[in-house]
């Protein structure tokens, strides 16, 4: 671990005893939560980087509700003649 031998260990224990004593525990403890935020940080970063580099760009609805709406032109049937040949039969229009 970190390259220390087991009597390097040994020195760091017993500095570390000598500095902090009965505040040992807690310290340890508080160094161990630090950490656990540390890498949940990291990982949320991660986690955002990943998804904004794979997900496709959503449209803002700003851009939707600029757009026209799109229109076909009416249709206007054409105007009803009333001709004398299409409402006569076809006998009397021969003679």
């Amino acid at each position: 671990m970190f390259g220390l031998g087991p009597w390097d260990m040994m020195i760091v224990l017993v500095i570390a005893v000598l500095l902090f004593g009965k505040r040992l525990p807690e310290v340890a403890r508080s160094l161990g939560k630090g950490v656990t935020e540390f890498r949940k940080g990291v990982r949320g970063i991660e986690d955002e980087f990943t998804r904004a580099e794979y997900s496709p760009p959503t449209p803002s609805r700003s851009t939707y509700e600029e757009r026209d709406e799109p229109t076909a032109p009416k249709f206007v049937p054409p105007p009803m003649e009333e001709s004398v040949a299409s409402t006569e039969s076809p006998e009397k229009a021969t003679t």
